[in-house]
């Protein structure tokens, strides 16, 4: 089962405090979707201003990327910039 973990503050108001999880799912959207479930609103929050690290590498468009039982996924806010 992949490995969540999530830093920031502003997501962790959702989970009540929890950082880390883990969840069943075999890709990136499965994994948002069951988060947004145990979560409400956190789905949300993960598309609108995390981004999205597995196994090291960050992806600007991972929906589709594939996870494996052993993946480690880290959530991380997005840094603005202009």
């Amino acid at each position: 089962m992949p490995h969540v973990t999530m830093t920031g503050i502003a997501a962790r108001r959702l989970t009540g405090g929890l950082t880390e999880f883990d969840v069943e799912a075999d890709t990136v959207r499965r994994l948002i979707t069951e988060l947004d479930r145990r979560y409400p609103g956190l789905g949300q929050q993960i598309d609108e201003s995390m981004a999205i690290a597995i196994d090291g590498e960050i992806f600007q468009d991972a929906y589709l990327e594939k996870l494996r039982p052993e993946s480690e996924v880290v959530l991380i806010p997005k840094i603005g910039g202009g």
